[in-house]
């Protein structure tokens, strides 16, 4: 189960997202996360538009599946998926 303590170990395919990047506000979209890489998170707009988003520089707000919405910088996420599911994370 996804939770705000383990968002981070876990696959962000399929969770709902709102990207916010202050530099570009071009970027700043909300949909759906398709495809991640290390330094991107590919989005489906509700109009079934992709984009891709660079993680560093962006505030994503993540949607749980019980509705709790988590906020978490890009530059931390700057990591591939397969190796950011498993490493350690000082809490905050």
């Amino acid at each position: 189960m996804i939770t705000s303590n383990n968002l981070v170990h876990h696959e962000f395919i399929g969770l709902r997202i709102h990207a916010m990047n202050p530099k570009n506000p071009s970027l700043n979209l909300k949909g759906t996360v398709i495809d991640e890489t290390k330094n991107t998170i590919i989005i489906e707009e509700e109009d079934n538009n992709e984009k891709m988003i660079p993680k560093n520089g962006t505030f994503f707000v993540f949607e749980l599946p019980n509705g709790e919405k988590i906020k978490i910088d890009g530059n931390i996420l700057s990591i591939r998926p397969e190796d950011r599911i498993k490493k350690r994370f000082k809490k905050i």
